[in-house]
This record gives C-alpha cells, structure tokens and sequence, in this order.
C-alpha cells in the first residue's frame, strides 16, 4: 500500500523511510546515473530534488519504476513529485534474482516503443533491475547486440554476477550461446525456445556474492 503523504505527519514519516529504511541516504550521494543513448537514461530510485535536476537537466518527460508499485515513502515521494513535474510514471516490476517472464520482456519491449522520451528509468540501487532494463532497452529499441548490451550489469553499477543476481547475466549468456549455433533473433528465441525454469535450475550462484548482496547490501 502506498504511503498516506496528505498530512505533515504522513509527509514528515515518508521522507524518514525514504532516507533510512529505503536507504535513500546513500542515494542522496551517489545515484549511479548514466546515459543509455537515444534519449534513455539510468540510475538508482531518484529522490524528488534529483527528479527535478534531472527534468531541468535533460528534459525528461518519462520515468520507468522498475520496482513497481511498492510501499516505501520513496514511491509515495515519487509518485507525487512526477505528478508536479509534468513527468508521466510507469510502475513494471521487474525482478533481480529470478530470469524475466516472457510477458516481461515483450511488456518491456512494448513500453519502449510507446515511451515519451527523454526518459529514466530506475530501480532502488540501479545495478540489478535497471542493469536488466538498460540491456533489453539497447537490444530492443536500439537495436545493440545482445552481447554488447550485457555490460549493462557490470561491476561498474554495483551488480554482482557471482550472487543470486547473476541470473540475468546468464539469461542473456543463454541466448548468446544458442545464437552462436546458428543465427536466431532475440525476441524470438525468448518466444520459441526459452524455458525459464529450466534456465533458472542451470544457474548456480556463489554463496559468498549473494552474503555480500541480500545482508550486507540488502539489495531488493
């Protein structure tokens, strides 16, 4: 449920979560933002000021939440500061530990096309889901190989491949692999033959990369 921001006591409690239980303190710092090209950008759950930098910035008309709707003040804040700024807000949730639904993927691939730009779009540390957005945006919209989109979930963000969260390296390492054999397009390799449990039982992650990630980073 989101947060009640109509009172000052609503106001005063969401920006307290916003700050300290949804670690928006850090983000105040540093909010791992980067340009995609073609007029889509990327970085972590933006505060209400860095929406309104990043508005004057780069004339943003568009925000993808990929944590969906959710129940931290930061959402509420958000949701709010968009409404003021004249910026239209898109809530898909996507996940960092679990390969992409098909429906995901052609949601995705549909939002892109319909999409206002300048846009942003974000996750709440911007390495894992935004890392998983920022690729299927350059494969799909921009058209980059599927390799060279990869690098969207690097170390550079803060994404571990080794934990839970390298699932989507290895989603997109699939299609690679199978391309490799002989030519097949994305979406339709992820219409005809992927099969996502399958591909999630293959994956095998590192015990000591999902410590750092789920209690030391407490990554969603």
């Amino acid at each position: 449920m989101t947060m009640d921001i109509s009172t000052t006591t609503g106001r005063v409690r969401a920006w307290f979560d916003m700050h300290l239980v949804d670690h928006g303190a850090i983000r105040a710092i540093y909010n791992n933002f980067y340009d995609l090209g073609g007029g889509m950008y990327r970085s972590s759950q933006p505060s209400p000021a860095q929406l309104a930098k990043y508005q004057k910035k780069y004339a943003l008309r568009s925000v993808i939440n990929l944590r969906g709707a959710h129940g931290y003040g930061s959402y509420a804040l958000e949701k709010e500061a968009c409404d003021k700024l004249g910026l239209v807000l898109h809530d898909i949730k996507l996940y960092s530990r679990t390969p992409p639904e098909i429906e995901e993927v052609h949601a995705m691939d549909e939002l892109f096309k319909r999409l206002e730009y300048p846009a942003l779009l974000h996750c709440k540390s911007g390495a894992d889901r935004a890392g998983l957005g920022a690729a299927l945006y350059r494969i799909l919209h921009l058209g980059h190989r599927v390799e060279d989109a990869m690098s969207e979930l690097g170390w550079k963000y803060g994404h571990f491949k080794r934990a839970k969260t390298g699932v989507l390296d290895f989603f997109f390492a699939t299609y690679v692999a199978r391309n490799a054999q002989s030519p097949i397009g994305f979406l339709e390799w992820v219409d005809t033959e992927y099969n996502r449990l399958d591909l999630h039982s293959r994956f095998r992650e590192e015990g000591w990369a999902s410590l750092i990630v789920d209690k030391v980073l407490h990554r969603e």
